[in-house]
C-alpha cells in the first residue's frame, strides 16, 4: 500500500466510495494473489498520477467479503470504477497502466 491509495473496507466503503465527489477506482485483491501483486504498483503510480482528481483504494476480498459478496466478485483483481455512487466501469485480470488510466481518464 502506498501513500497515494487508501484502504477499502466494509465499513467505509459508503463513505470512502460512494459518497465521494471523485471517481474511484477500486482494486479488489487478496494477499495470496500473484497477478494482484503485480498490478500493484501500477495502481500506486496512478493513484499519484490522478491525485485530487481520483481516487484508487484496495480492498482485500478475504477480510471484506459483503463488499465483494455485494459487487459478485469472482475473479480477481477486479477494478471497478465508482462514479456518482455507480459502477461506471470494471476489469478483470492485468492490464496494462494505459489501459487503466484511459478507464480513469474517460470518467473525468
Amino acid at each position: 500500500m502506498s501513500e497515494n491509495t487508501f484502504v477499502a473496507t466494509d465499513q467505509n466503503f459508503e463513505e470512502e466510495v460512494i459518497k465521494s465527489t471523485v471517481p474511484v477506482v477500486i482494486d479488489f485483491w487478496a494477499a495470496w494473489c500473484g497477478p494482484c501483486k503485480m498490478i500493484a504498483p501500477t495502481l500506486d503510480e496512478l493513484a499519484q498520477e490522478f491525485a485530487g482528481k481520483a481516487k484508487i483504494g484496495k480492498l482485500n476480498v478475504d477480510e471484506n467479503r459483503e463488499i465483494a459478496g455485494k459487487y459478485g466478485i469472482r475473479g480477481i483483481p477486479s477494478l471497478l470504477l465508482f462514479k456518482d455512487g455507480e459502477i461506471k466501469d470494471q476489469m478483470v485480470g492485468v492490464h496494462s497502466k494505459q489501459e487503466i488510466s484511459n478507464m480513469i481518464s474517460k470518467s473525468l
